[in-house]
């Protein structure tokens, strides 16, 4: 017997029991972003390695070493998306809606990056991006936060906290770095691998390690703050204003630089310690210079994206079983006839708007009874010669005090949307 194949390192099976928390996730992410005027946008999987190479930056961990990257048949060389802005911002460009507009987008989906697998941290992960273009000014910053916290609040999710940075200006940002440059190199004996490989190519993502042994040489580096440019200063200040004016607090952090380049002035992270090293949750901020790097015409732009796994994974930890997706009820076909008629009592009731599970395949009383209870419904249908002679059902609650009552057909809607508390079509 040959060896079962197994899925690709990294790259996991979301099993139905997870996929429903999944769902209710999805579901209030909708919701919310519809609410703000966002509208979704669809996006391929695949797109040409250079548009992630000029707007991630070639010298970044993610272009280096992470992507999933090829050259098909046509000699093009092509990647996985690693992450969705890059893309986002290819489709309005291409397709023309960017330029002098406001655009609200949204997109769902999976990306790819070849880490080293890590509860939280997947090769194949999920995540809800959000981006807005056209529109300069910090309320916006501030609105992009506040649909978070909406979000946070429809799932019932607590233990999240908002850090805030201004990454300024890649004028201002340029000198900046040449100073931390020369900080890093005088104590280069102090680095880390890590720290050392990224000293000449990319000094501002060390003062994001998590490495222990180096906080004591991020502490004493430079601060960005002290760099900024006036107008890059003042945007932040008032997004402060505008977030202290709704009730949102937040954390200024200026060690907070985030992993891509296209970044400018606002950037934010909701983080949470119930996750271990894998804190990170929500990330995003402002990326003006994107659209025009891109070869667009020039477009102020910001958003962020939300990981999945991290989310679902938070959810799970904070609240019992989403809504289940068990259905209501448990046809139980008890001899031919019945298996005829149960199919379309089946029907008429998901027309009325139940969820109904049909036994097929066949079996007695209490091997389907067996299946019911498996199937997580709170009420089996029993149907056999009897029933459909006295056009009756009978109703058994699999999760009350074992209570059996005989129903007639014509009341059964009814009676089961008494029972479950819903309204149901009749």
């Amino acid at each position: 017997m040959s060896k079962a194949i197994q899925a690709v390192r990294g790259m996991n099976d979301l099993l139905p029991e997870t996929v429903e928390r999944w769902q209710l996730v999805e579901a209030t992410a909708r919701d919310v972003l519809h609410a703000y005027g966002y509208r979704e946008i669809r996006l391929p999987l695949l797109e040409k390695s250079e548009l992630f190479a000029r707007s991630i930056g070639s010298q970044t961990d993610i272009v280096e070493k992470e992507m999933y990257s090829f050259e098909d048949r046509n000699g093009d060389n092509l990647t996985l998306r690693p992450e969705g802005t890059a893309g986002c911002v290819r489709a309005g460009i291409e397709n023309g809606f960017l330029h002098n507009q406001i655009q609200r987008l949204w997109y769902a989906g999976p990306m790819f990056r070849h880490e080293r697998p890590q509860k939280g941290r997947y090769r194949q992960f999920h995540q809800i991006g959000v981006e807005a273009f056209g529109i300069d000014t910090p309320d916006l910053d501030a609105e992009l936060i506040l649909m978070c916290v909406r979000l946070w609040k429809s799932l019932g999710l607590e233990g999240l906290t908002l850090e805030l940075n201004s990454l300024g200006t890649p004028e201002s940002r340029a000198t900046y770095r040449a100073k931390l440059t020369r900080f890093l190199k005088a104590r280069r004996d102090q680095l880390d691998e890590d720290s050392l490989r990224r000293l000449e190519k990319n000094p501002m993502r060390i003062l994001d390690s998590k490495n222990p042994a180096m906080q004591p040489v991020i502490a004493e580096a430079p601060n960005l703050h002290d760099h900024l440019d006036e107008d890059s200063r003042t945007h932040f200040d008032r997004l402060g204003e505008y977030l202290k004016e709704s009730g949102v607090a937040y954390r200024i952090n200026p060690r907070l630089v985030r992993g891509l380049d296209y970044y400018t002035r606002t950037v934010f992270e909701w983080t949470t310690d119930r996750l271990g090293a894998q804190s990170a949750v929500c990330a995003g901020g402002r990326f003006d210079g994107l659209v025009e790097q891109l070869g667009g015409r020039p477009a102020p732009a910001a958003g962020f994206a939300i990981g999945m796994e991290r989310l679902v994974e938070l959810l799970a930890r904070q609240s019992p079983s989403p809504s289940s997706g068990a259905p209501e009820a448990y046809l139980v076909l008890l001899g031919e006839s019945a298996g005829k008629h149960g199919l379309r009592l089946a029907e008429c009731l998901r027309n009325a708007g139940l969820r109904i599970e049909c036994h097929c395949g066949g079996g007695g009383l209490k091997a389907q009874l067996k299946r019911a209870d498996r199937s997580r419904a709170r009420f089996a249908l029993m149907l056999g010669d009897e029933e459909l002679q006295d056009n009756t059902v009978t109703v058994k609650d699999m999760r009350g005090k074992d209570v059996q009552v005989s129903v007639h057909q014509d009341v059964l809607i009814d009676f089961l949307n008494e029972r479950t508390g819903r309204r149901v079509k009749t």
